[in-house]
């Protein structure tokens, strides 16, 4: 599918007046924004922003933590989230990568393998046309075709992470969430992990959360910057880069004064 410019792109993800709290103190107000379908958003901001805490509302990992209150509306193709009844089939369309690599204690084979296998993938044959399909989308399959037996923690770490993102592509979602994903990778597989991300958003969306600005720059097409619990700006993110910012501490953080 070819990307549109994200003003034509139809909404994936709405989000409105979101607020999320860990025992009753407030970390994010007031988030409002819309995600497009096939861009990169990136959002950024220094550490204690209130950016994980986000990504944790959108595919309703706040049932993991009792301490974890939010309020406010995220709207999903058009669906508020908090209406499934089925929190696992949203999550099926939300893949996640976080910071560092977690594989399964399996094989590189069936670390892919598994989520299709639990949603009633049995025939070998098919298994094999995905584990392929997802190692070659995260760029990863001509290293791995003849290890697929080995075990996926043996690989290096930048596979491994790798590994991860062919993990959550298995389930074929329609938005992939990644947070921090190059925080443990050398900066060439770090490289490699972008351009696979570029590709990706010709058939999902992303949502990227990192801390190194020069990323948001080479990867989102607009981006978000959170400051202390909200949301200063949100703009297309070369504009932003060239100082067309609304807020002065958008551009301190991004010529690096502060963060």
């Amino acid at each position: 599918m070819v990307s549109l410019p994200h003003s034509v792109n139809p909404v994936k993800l709405a989000v409105d007046d979101v607020a999320v709290s860990y025992s009753g103190k407030t970390v994010l107000k007031g988030v409002t924004f819309d995600i497009h379908e096939h861009e990169i958003f990136g959002i950024i901001g220094p550490a204690n922003s209130g950016k994980t805490s986000f990504l944790k509302t959108l595919n309703r990992m706040d049932i993991f933590n009792p301490a974890m209150s939010f309020t406010g509306r995220i709207s999903f193709s058009g669906q508020d989230i908090r209406t499934w009844r089925n929190v696992y089939s949203l999550r099926s369309r939300i893949g996640v990568v976080f910071p560092l690599p977690v594989g399964l204690p399996l094989t590189v084979y069936e670390n892919v393998a598994f989520a299709p296998r639990l949603a009633g993938v049995s025939r070998k044959e098919d298994l094999d046309i995905i584990v392929e399909r997802c190692l070659a989308r995260a760029a990863l399959w001509d290293e791995v075709k003849d290890r697929l037996e080995t075990l996926g923690s043996l690989l290096s770490g930048g596979q491994q992470q790798r590994l991860t993102i062919a993990r959550a592509l298995s389930q074929d979602p329609e938005l992939l969430m990644l947070d921090e994903f190059s925080i443990a990778v050398d900066p060439v597989t770090t490289m490699r992990i972008e351009d696979v991300l570029k590709d990706l958003k010709k058939e999902i969306t992303i949502v990227l959360v990192t801390n190194l600005v020069q990323q948001a720059r080479r990867l989102a097409d607009r981006m978000a910057l959170f400051l202390d619990g909200e949301v200063v700006e949100v703009g297309v993110t070369e504009e932003m880069f060239a100082g067309h910012v609304k807020d002065q501490r958008t551009k301190d953080y991004l010529d690096g004064r502060f963060g």
